[in-house]
């Protein structure tokens, strides 16, 4: 998400900041540069035109064109600007009360039902709430209910529908099965259409008037782009949003839908879709999004992301592998479970700060390379993983026809392996006597 724009404006940014002397002039160069990235990313014009002014009038002021360091001076402007923009602090959802009730609406194919267990997931896993009820209202797309259901089981969430067509009716009878059963969270999946129309509307304003939901979800589509705002504005206006969940975001490469809803509609984003998987959500952080934007990366993020994934004793265990050189093709093959858990790879790569500049954010992952060395690793037995040093010849035959790939296809990632502990062995002196040099690390290495 935000590729284009991303690259746009940090390609602005860089240029100003190392201007020495920053003046009017060369502001207003940088704030036309910015007013084009962004419409090109498809941002509402008023949301552009309101933005580029905010940034002029602090940028214009005598602390920025004479500070000592006036380029890092800006670019603050520019990211606190963004961050403004996007929605400043965001706390997703309070669940502090007994049963916290959630309403989705939302056009048909913006991803409702899929959302539906994904916060339920979130929710469960990162509140600690474990009794969700999801409950099928969605009666006018066909096997909505049924995917809903399949979707409950795959969480361990509870599932609640009828067979009939009566949506109010069902969500009024999900609704009461809180006078004998408790649960921590309902998520009501309602009806959406291919556009707004008046039916729709109707159902879900009785829906909300009959139940106390606590959360009315939007779940927009990134990919609308600047027709997001209107979609938001009209569902705002019709069952009043408390928030809004932004899906698909891995493959907008513009972000023209989060720069812009925010501000026109005055609802915060609070959650963002990331992938197909259930595990793919996360809290939207307006600050982490604005850095990322700008280039800065988002390495609180991509710190949370291995916490989760990884033990503080695991991850002492891997570095003393490292540093006295004893990692060995098992501890490899734990490595890339682990990575492959924390997400896409060339999207871990792009929170890296400063990525751009070292050529990362275009670095493209062949993922069929990486199932392709975990099958030559499985083909191995348990000693030769441990000990690669004993594949001779023979053994090298019998891996390669185990996993289907030619005898240099095992080669390559053996000889790979070996210069990679080269590599850490050096480290690990360096480490001893000081820092480790990490310039000296050798440049084929990525192709590990």
């Amino acid at each position: 998400m935000f590729d284009a724009i991303s690259k746009k404006l940090d390609s602005v940014i860089r240029k100003i900041r190392g201007t020495g002397i920053i003046s009017e002039a060369n502001i207003e160069e940088t704030l036309k540069a910015i007013r084009m990235s962004m419409l090109e990313a498809d941002v509402n014009y008023k949301v552009v035109k309101d933005f580029v002014a905010a940034v002029k009038e602090k940028a214009m002021g005598e602390s920025v064109l004479n500070a000592v360091s006036p380029g890092q001076q800006f670019t603050k402007i520019v990211h606190d600007e963004l961050t403004s923009f996007l929605g400043e602090k965001n706390n997703g959802i309070d669940t502090s009360r007994t049963t916290t009730l959630i309403m989705l609406v939302g056009l048909q194919g913006s991803g409702k039902t899929t959302t539906a267990a994904k916060l339920g997931l979130y929710l469960k896993n990162e509140r600690k709430l474990p009794r969700i009820l999801l409950v099928g209202a969605d009666t006018y797309r066909p096997a909505a209910k049924e995917q809903l259901k399949k979707l409950a089981g795959m969480i361990g969430a509870d599932f609640y529908t009828e067979e009939h067509n009566d949506a109010i009716k069902i969500c009024k009878n999900a609704y009461s099965l809180l006078e004998t059963k408790l649960y921590d969270i309902v998520v009501f999946d309602t009806a959406g259409r291919l556009h707004i129309d008046e039916d729709m509307i109707k159902e879900i304003e009785i829906i909300k008037k009959s139940i106390p939901m606590n959360e009315v979800f939007l779940v927009a589509d990134s990919m609308l782009g600047q027709e997001s705002v209107n979609v938001a504005k009209s569902f705002n206006e019709a069952v009043g949003l408390t928030g809004i969940i932004l899906t698909k975001t891995d493959g907008d490469a513009r972000g023209g839908a989060a720069l812009s809803m925010k501000y026109v509609t005055g609802v915060p984003i609070k959650f963002m879709g990331t992938g197909e998987k259930a595990d793919r959500f996360e809290l939207f952080h307006p600050d982490r999004l604005a850095s990322s934007i700008l280039g800065m990366g988002d390495i609180i993020s991509l710190v949370e992301k291995v916490q989760k994934s990884v033990t503080e004793e695991e991850a002492k265990k891997t570095e003393e592998k490292f540093r006295k050189a004893t990692f060995n093709l098992e501890d490899f093959l734990e490595q890339m479970k682990t990575m492959k858990n924390m997400g896409p790879l060339d999207e871990l790569l792009k929170m890296i700060p400063g990525a751009a500049n070292m050529g990362l954010d275009n670095v493209k992952i062949d993922e069929k390379e990486l199932k392709h060395t975990e099958a030559i690793i499985l083909s191995m037995t348990p000693k030769e993983r441990r000990r690669p040093e004993i594949l001779d010849d023979s053994r090298k035959k019998r891996v390669a026809k185990g996993c289907g790939l030619p005898v240099e296809r095992v080669n390559k990632l053996l000889k790979q392996f070996n210069m990679s502990k080269k590599m850490m062995k050096k480290m690990g002196k360096k480490t001893r006597h000081g820092k480790p040099n990490f310039g000296q690390m050798p440049g084929n290495f990525r192709g590990f």
